[in-house]
């Protein structure tokens, strides 16, 4: 009788098993769901072109550079330049892609506000930082633009 009651328990329990587990239905479900990104993929835009671009630099954006320029680009008075409506950046972008690349010290003027801290060199790729430029220039009131990693490239030191 006790016999009777193990084989009982441990049919159920494997029963109970197999019957979560899914069997076929699971393969079917997975297999549906690896075809439905091939299908939304040929909807998106060519890799490279500029919504691209932006989502990628909004990434780099939020990962590098919001804790100091903040979430709007408008920074923090008399610690971090404001990005948005910039004319630090409009008036010589290469200078501030250099600044970005190799780092920056000493002081810098951005909207007439003085600012002496100190930024570190950025780790990140060329086509990183191109694209995170490319990301600041069409957002925060910017006029617009794109930066190639050719020309992030031109400034390293």
């Amino acid at each position: 009788m006790k016999n009777l009651k193990l084989v009982a328990i441990a049919t159920l329990t494997t029963a109970t098993f197999l019957f979560s587990c899914g069997g076929e239905e699971k393969k079917e479900e997975t297999q549906a769901t690896t075809e439905a990104p091939k299908s939304m993929l040929e909807e998106t835009p060519a890799a490279g072109g500029l919504e691209a671009r932006l989502a990628s630099g909004k990434a780099v954006y939020e990962k590098t550079c919001q804790a100091c320029h903040q979430a709007d680009g408008k920074g923090l008075p008399a610690t971090f330049p404001p990005l948005a409506g910039s004319d630090y950046l409009a008036a010589d972008l290469p200078r501030a892609i250099g600044g970005v690349v190799n780092g920056l010290t000493g002081e810098i003027t951005v909207n007439g506000e003085k600012f002496n801290q100190a930024m570190p060199a950025a780790t990140n790729t060329d086509e990183e930082i191109a694209d995170a430029f490319t990301y600041v220039l069409n957002n925060f009131g910017n006029k617009g633009g794109e930066v190639s990693a050719a020309e992030v490239k031109a400034t390293r030191k």
